[in-house]
């Protein structure tokens, strides 16, 4: 049957009765993303020009990419069917990679780029580690059949990455793919050591706990922990069969996997949050990882069905244009879901999500009858403390939500000033049906100080503490908010915040200390919602606003899932330097507006306002959240 541009094949119902996709879908879907990007290909097929805007890294760069990244769709297939290859798709690489490798950094018509450090313009490097993978799967049927002389050049074209710099980040695991290749085939020394003992500790330095690495010295927590940072050592070490390592990488990815696996909506589509979204069904990359390696708490039922309702999530959606080819943006073309690196082969990293293939046929993953996602069985609340993330599922309507009290790009030796500010990050929540509005635009699930008519934002974000049990979840944080132009940092001020859930609703608590005397707002946003993806969005004042209803206000840039959106939001005026505000949100499916939930707030102690005790309708239950001495929560039953 045709999905858009692609032809593929009739559902299976029978096998797999959520999604209808089975493993010809898959290969099918590898197959006509390969060959559809082939059609930009140079003479001698050592780039894949596609057609679109440029990245930073220049036009040459971008053609690497297009290569790298589709060797690496393509090689997983043919490995994961035990080198069939029907359509030639690795000769047609073993020509691109002898072109590319001849003469690297001369201008001509196939030269590739050389690997340089980071900083000049150094994307090369990480295509490096995409073209390494590729020759490490698919060994037997390509570079075992390479003249010495392209093997000597495509080594000496790979070893830039072991001698130049990668950033500070995710990027050390590219020299190490590069020097695990490379030790497979023989060519080891010193210097590939040095990359894979150099890329290994960097990763144990950044392992927080719960499953989640940070991505570098920072507290950047987002997709990359599944696509990159367990992905990489994982299949190093699944495919070296070093069971040392997967001893080690192993359980931290199932541990990952537990609660990542339900930031899959009922949908299929991933939570849209943190940078590099145009990668889309990459997303899956770490359940497929899981699922090769028998590392992962999912059965193989459910595995598939998340990694099958991720890939066709997008297919469906307008992902693929009519020449065939993946788009920049989430659905289809989306600037604002872009960072400057990004150019017209960047969402072909979307190939991760093919190492399912590296499955076998008759493996469970593909034999499995389908089994519902955790998204789709039960309501789910989950606190991360080492992240500072707080996972929000609720079955009736298969969204799942993502609460942010600790993750942010910000490096350790950049400053918390206004241009750092990210909405990918810095809003307090987001979800498998909505993204964040437009940065020109009234901002989504954001708090706000505004002072002399300029309102704040959240860059840096210090975690407080999280948790979960009884059915009830939270986490906190802190930010000092910047302003991006008008008043000045004031020294001392900051936001300390907390979102409680229960149900589908989630109790938002912030205390503003230090603010300006005079004429000071605090402003508390809710989901944006849209046309396009029919949705409610439940935003009450309990305690503090000015009023308890919310203004409607418009979004006209939209988000990545509306062409337009309508965002609710809470005003409360500070007579004081200090103030404790309190509201009731919730983001639920068209038609499932909740009932009201609380009956009572108060400010305990409200001299100092230490305290805020909510009763909650129904059971009488009560949330106590206490800010001194030190924030917590407190809930009686």
């Amino acid at each position: 049957m045709s999905r858009g541009p692609l032809e593929l094949p009739a559902e299976d119902r029978a096998l797999s009765p959520h999604t209808g996709w089975v493993r010809a879908h898959w290969e099918a879907t590898a197959d006509q993303l390969v060959d559809a990007a082939w059609r930009w290909a140079s003479p001698g097929g050592a780039l894949l020009d596609l057609p679109g805007r440029s990245s930073v890294s220049g036009v040459r760069s971008d053609g690497l990419e297009g290569f790298a990244r589709t060797f690496l769709a393509a090689s997983t297939r043919v490995a994961g069917a035990g080198g069939e290859d029907p359509h030639g798709l690795l000769g047609r690489y073993a020509e691109g990679l002898a072109a590319g490798t001849r003469t690297p950094g001369r201008p001509d018509a196939e030269s590739w780029p050389l690997i340089l450090d980071h900083h000049v313009r150094g994307q090369p490097m990480v295509e490096s580690a995409s073209v390494a993978l590729g020759l490490r799967l698919s060994r037997p049927w390509l570079w075992d059949r390479l003249d010495d002389a392209v093997r000597e050049g495509a080594e000496a074209w790979l070893r830039g990455a072991l001698r130049h710099t990668p950033a500070p980040n995710n990027w050390y695991l590219f020299p190490l793919t590069v020097a695990g290749f490379l030790e497979s085939v023989g060519r080891g020394d010193a210097e590939t050591a040095r990359a894979i003992e150099r890329g290994l500790g960097l990763l144990e330095s950044w392992y927080r706990g719960d499953g989640w690495y940070a991505d570098g010295d920072g507290r950047a927590f987002d997709h990359y922990n599944g696509w990159a940072l367990h992905l990489y050592p994982v299949l190093h070490a699944h495919l070296a069969a070093d069971q040392h390592l997967l001893d080690v990488y192993g359980p931290r990815l199932a541990a990952h996997l537990d609660g990542f696996a339900s930031l899959f909506g009922g949908d299929g589509g991933p939570v849209h949050f943190g940078r590099s979204l145009t990668y889309r069904f990459a997303a899956g990359a770490a359940v497929a990882a899981g699922a090769l390696t028998g590392h992962t708490p999912l059965s193989p039922g459910a595995s598939r069905r998340i990694l099958s309702g991720c890939l066709r999530y997008f297919i469906d959606r307008g992902a693929v244009d009519g020449d065939g080819l993946l788009t920049l943006g989430w659905h289809g073309p989306h600037e604002a879901s872009l960072q400057p690196y990004s150019g017209p082969a960047s969402p072909y990293w979307a190939s991760k999500a093919f190492v399912a293939l590296l499955a076998p046929a008759d493996d469970p993953l593909w034999t499995a009858t389908e089994e519902p996602a955790p998204t789709e069985t039960e309501d789910r609340v989950l606190a991360l403390p080492a992240p500072g993330l707080l996972i929000h599922t609720t079955a009736a309507d298969g969204i799942a939500r993502l609460h942010n009290h600790g993750s942010d790009d910000i490096r350790p030796h950049e400053g918390n000033i206004a241009h750092l500010h990210d909405p990918l990050y810095g809003r307090f929540a987001y979800s498998t049906r909505t993204g964040p509005s437009a940065p020109t635009n009234t901002p989504d699930n954001h708090v706000a100080l505004e002072v002399d008519g300029v309102q704040s934002l959240r860059c840096r974000i210090r975690p407080l503490g999280a948790g979960h049990g009884d059915g009830v979840a939270w986490a906190a944080s802190a930010h000092r908010p910047v302003f991006p132009s008008g008043p000045p940092m004031v020294p001392g001020l900051r936001v300390d915040s907390m979102t409680v859930v229960r149900g589908c609703w989630e109790l938002r608590v912030h205390r503003v200390v230090g603010a300006p005397l005079g004429g000071s707002r605090v402003r508390l946003s809710g989901w944006a919602t849209g046309p396009d993806e029919p949705l409610v969005s439940v935003l009450v004042g309990l305690y503090g606003w000015d009023s308890s209803g919310p203004e409607i206000l418009r979004a006209p840039g939209g988000t990545a899932f509306t062409r337009w959106a309508t965002v609710p939001r809470l005003t409360a005026s500070l007579t004081g330097s200090d103030g404790v505000v309190v509201a009731l949100a919730a983001l639920t499916g068209e038609g499932a507006r909740p009932p009201s939930e609380v009956t009572t707030v108060a400010v305990v102690e409200s001299a100092s306002a230490d305290a805020v005790e909510v009763r909650w309708s129904g059971d009488g239950a009560r949330t106590r959240v206490d800010f001194t001495p030190r924030l917590a929560v407190r809930h009686v039953g």
